[in-house]
């Protein structure tokens, strides 16, 4: 690891910041998208059974909480409440871009430090270089390029899977709005006009 990081040069503080950025991020969201602050189970519990009255005083702190403090409080129609509902999604990708775009910039900055130590072998003057030259910019070439392949891969994986919990997330919780929309549509919702809604935990 010493290795890595002298032989990268000063290559080595973008490529930190991109790995220092792409650790914060990946556990930032992690832990935003804990079932307790998307879709907590008193919630859900409440929807399934169809009585709204029992629903927790705190709603806010959650995905879905707040958009049950919005339907309560407002008591919009089916379009507005979607609307209002792909609003609290897109607050669940935060960031991301930024991973994506960590994915992509880290490998460019391998490919620009090999670059710059291929061109640190190239003799100032004629002749060869010497050895100390040859030595600093083959580390540098393969430092650089190892560094960032290496924050690339696990961080384009955890982008991944981050994507595939979202997509999960943002079914589960169109779920709820249409059972919101078919609980607003009844004044005493029965089980033949608003069905159950499937389990989601």
């Amino acid at each position: 690891m010493k290795t890595l990081i002298e032989g990268a040069g000063h290559f080595i503080w973008p490529l930190g910041f991109c790995s220092f950025l792409a650790v914060f991020i990946v556990a930032e969201r992690l832990l935003a998208l804990r079932p307790a602050r998307v879709l907590p189970g008193a919630i859900t519990d409440a929807l399934q059974r169809g009585d709204l009255r029992t629903l927790p005083s705190e709603l806010g702190r959650s995905t879905a909480g707040r958009i049950l403090h919005f339907f309560k409080k407002n008591n919009p129609d089916a379009e507005t409440l979607k609307a209002f509902a792909q609003i609290e999604l897109s607050r669940l990708e935060r960031g991301l871009f930024l991973l994506d775009t960590i994915v992509s910039v880290a490998p460019l900055l391998g490919l620009l430090g090999t670059v710059y130590g291929l061109f640190i072998l190239m003799p100032q003057t004629t002749g060869q270089p010497d050895h100390a030259s040859l030595s600093h910019g083959v580390g540098i070439a393969l430092t650089t390029t190892v560094i960032g392949i290496g924050i690339a891969i696990p961080a384009l994986f955890c982008s991944n899977f981050i994507a595939r919990h979202l997509e999960l997330l943002s079914a589960r919780i169109n779920l709820l709005v249409e059972r919101l929309c078919a609980l607003g549509a009844t004044t005493s919702p029965t089980e033949e006009n608003t069905p159950p809604l499937p389990h989601l935990q």
